[in-house]
């Protein structure tokens, strides 16, 4: 994943941004590591070329990637990071929908049918062969929150057990030209992402869950979720005590919302406009809904790769830097014929950094606490790998200290700045804004706090279960032709390479700046590692009662 790297905003350093306490930490100073561009180079080079085909998990790709990130990991000085093995197995299963009924809403005045993929697209997250969904009773939920953190709460004194809610995209601050209201104003947080949606319905008891799109607060248009929501759908098998599902999750068409709320009397821009308002309730909309469709399921297995540098003198508090080491295997052609998506900005360029600083910190010498390197699977799936290993993890989360996430570097010179993407959401920024100083950066926010790109790439899975995260991009403001050679380097790239089979190795490529980023990895990854703070979420944030919980059921760690 990679996003636009150009913004109007001017940049800042982030002490302007963060909201945190004035609590002081323990920020070590560090001095620069000896982080190798050859690594970076030949790591890049080799995961990227024709031979690895793509990475795609569960291929021939895959196993040659996971032999060659042990051997390197090995050779860095790294111990195995799940006990005597390098990897952690990832059991993943792949549900295909076929033979889709029309979503039938009956209980107006005639009922209303509508064509799966034209009108409608959905899936089930349940491993059966069949899904019918019957006579489910359709509520308006508004946009599906239920933040008590926040005093809000969309399903208030209602029971939602068989029922299907309809939710509006994103959050009820969308639209707010500031960042400042109930739900951080335009930034989206976790409960504008469609993830929290179908997860909050489920745990409400509901029978389905339908989406409302909008191309601007969803920020794709309706053939991404079409052509995304079609085919075939990886995750990550569940295992005992898991979260509840619903038996369908979906989404329509905004003109198929506002003829389902036409046909029970209500207006959907009426109701949109209620749903932003605190205190909303409920609307039960006396519909029903139908569907049905037949699955097809295949069960398979990946592997996530990790090694540590164990702490000196607090093994068991985690550092943890992740990349996922996966990208698409084959795709649509190029018109030259080409049909392998190599992924060498997405994500050998990442992958190839968890082993250059893994070799940098061990160089060093151990610091105070373990530094933990995981590469994980199917990244491009759905961040399977990074959710599985979360949901399971091989170091106690309450133990994990934090860490730092690196998807995508877009290479290009150096750069006077960082994209920050979701400033201000915890005291890892104390880290980041040291960092900066000690290299004479600043940096940008992210220039898109609408998208919620901070909910889209590894490091979430590991947020959304209370474990601070940072997720730092190289920066816009390039040293040698300023903001707008960044803007049309990232133009270019997203245009012609992004997820495409052009996205290929180049000998010419300037690692100035990828190596400034890096050094600036390592002195964050070094501070936190040789500090004896525990950064936590900022108040408010949706993140902060989940590791506040987390923390006080541990006996060690945070």
């Amino acid at each position: 994943m990679i996003r636009t790297l150009f913004a109007a905003t001017a940049a800042l350093t982030l002490a302007g941004c963060n909201t945190a306490s004035d609590a002081t930490l323990d920020i070590p100073d560090v001095e620069p590591g000896e982080i190798s561009q050859d690594t970076m180079v030949d790591i890049t080079r080799t995961l990227s070329s024709d031979e690895f085909d793509g990475r795609m998990p569960g291929t021939e790709g895959e196993t040659k990637t996971v032999a060659l990130l042990i051997e390197k990991f090995e050779a860095a000085g790294l111990q195995p990071g799940n006990g005597d093995s390098w990897v952690q197995k990832v059991p993943l299963v792949e549900i295909t929908g076929r033979d889709f009924a029309p979503l039938t809403i009956s209980g107006g005045e005639t009922d209303l049918t509508f064509e799966a993929r034209k009108d409608w697209v959905g899936v089930t997250y349940r491993e059966d062969a069949q899904t019918t969904l019957a006579d489910s009773e359709l509520v308006f939920v508004g946009y599906g929150v239920n933040a008590p953190e926040r005093g809000w709460n969309d399903y208030e004194g209602l029971d939602m057990t068989g029922k299907t809610a309809v939710i509006l995209v994103n959050d009820p601050d969308f639209g707010t030209e500031s960042l400042e209201g109930p739900f951080n104003g335009k930034a989206m947080t976790y409960y504008g992402r469609w993830t929290y949606k179908y997860e909050e319905a489920a745990r409400q008891g509901a029978a389905a869950a339908l989406i409302i799109h909008d191309t601007e607060p969803a920020s794709y248009g309706w053939n991404v979720v079409e052509s995304s929501w079609s085919g075939p759908q990886a995750y990550a098998q569940r295992g005992e005590n898991a979260p509840p599902l619903t038996q369908v999750n979906g989404w329509v068409q905004k003109e198929v919302g506002a003829k389902i709320l036409e046909a029970a009397g209500q207006d959907l821009e009426t109701l949109s406009k209620q749903a932003k308002e605190k205190g909303f309730k409920p609307v039960r909309l006396g519909l029903t809904a139908g569907t049905s469709f037949s699955n097809d399921i295949r069960s398979y297995e990946s592997q996530n790769v990790l090694g540590i540098l164990p702490g000196a003198e607090r093994p068991d508090e985690i550092v943890i830097h992740t990349a996922h080491w996966d990208h698409l295997g084959r795709c649509t052609p190029a018109p030259d014929g080409d049909d392998i998506c190599n992924g060498a900005v997405d994500n050998a360029t990442g992958t190839a950094a968890l082993v250059a600083l893994a070799e940098a910190h061990a160089k060093a010498g151990a610091p105070a606490r373990s530094l933990v390197f995981l590469a994980v699977t199917a990244e491009e799936q759905g961040l399977l790998g990074a959710d599985y290993y979360a949901a399971n993890p091989v170091y106690p989360l309450a133990q994990t200290v934090g860490g730092i996430n690196m998807d995508a570097f877009l290479v290009a010179g150096k750069s006077k700045d960082v994209t920050v993407v979701g400033p201000g959401k915890s005291r890892l920024d104390d880290f980041l804004n040291k960092a900066l100083v000690d290299d004479g950066r600043v940096a940008t926010p992210n220039p898109s706090p609408e998208a919620g790109y901070y909910y889209r790439s590894d490091h979430f899975s590991f947020a959304k279960r209370g474990v601070p995260m940072l997720y730092v991009d190289g920066g816009e403001d390039l040293v040698e032709g300023g903001r707008e050679a960044g803007k049309a380097l990232s133009d270019e790239y997203r245009a012609n390479r992004y997820h495409g089979p052009k996205d290929e190795f180049n000998e010419e490529w300037d690692w100035s700046g990828v190596m400034a980023d890096l050094q600036l990895f390592y002195r964050i990854g070094r501070m936190l590692a040789n500090s004896g703070s525990w950064p936590n979420w900022v108040e408010g944030d949706e993140f902060k009662a989940i590791r506040d919980e987390s923390c006080a059921a541990s006996d060690s760690g945070c």
